[in-house]
């Protein structure tokens, strides 16, 4: 078995072999730019979906067991296709959360389950694709209990009316 060892930098670059598209962070961030600019792509998704990753990545740290754990959190954002799949699969607008908070919960399990699926299954070396996958199964559900706690709440604070 052939060891690579590529340093941080040369991930975020993307001078290292991969698909193409899904290398360079440094590309993928542009992107995420314009499409946070233009409107089209949501900043809540991209952001809870690294706040997320680098959460499971940093508690994986803490527990490492084993050699998977011991990557340090900051490399799952530009190792395999994670800052690709938080930038342009994880933000799609069709089956993506809709409310403000929900797409908060969507992004953040999705980063927390990239890193997990990816740490924990040898057999599936990258999850992201799978993360979003069943995340997208489950956003109108978020969705669903974000509004009805948003109902609840402002039940809550209506007086009753005195006839």
């Amino acid at each position: 078995v052939v060891n690579f060892s590529h340093s941080f930098m040369d991930m975020f670059l993307g001078v290292i072999p991969g698909s193409i598209g899904e290398t360079s962070t440094l590309a993928i961030l542009f992107g995420a730019l314009i499409l946070i600019f233009t409107g089209v792509g949501s900043l809540r998704i991209m952001l809870s979906v690294i706040i997320g990753g680098v959460f499971m990545g940093g508690l994986l740290n803490i527990v490492g067991a084993n050699a998977f754990m011991d990557v340090p959190f900051y490399y799952h954002l530009v190792m395999g296709g994670f800052a690709f799949g938080a930038v342009y699969m994880a933000t799609d607008p069709v089956t993506a959360s809709q409310t403000n908070t929900g797409k908060l919960i969507y992004g953040f399990l999705i980063g927390l389950m990239a890193v997990l699926i990816r740490v924990l299954n040898p057999a599936y070396p990258e999850g992201m694709m799978l993360a979003i996958l069943l995340m997208n199964v489950f956003a109108p559900l978020i969705d669903h209990y974000v509004v009805e706690a948003n109902i609840k709440r402002r039940l809550k604070r209506m007086k009753p009316v005195k006839a």
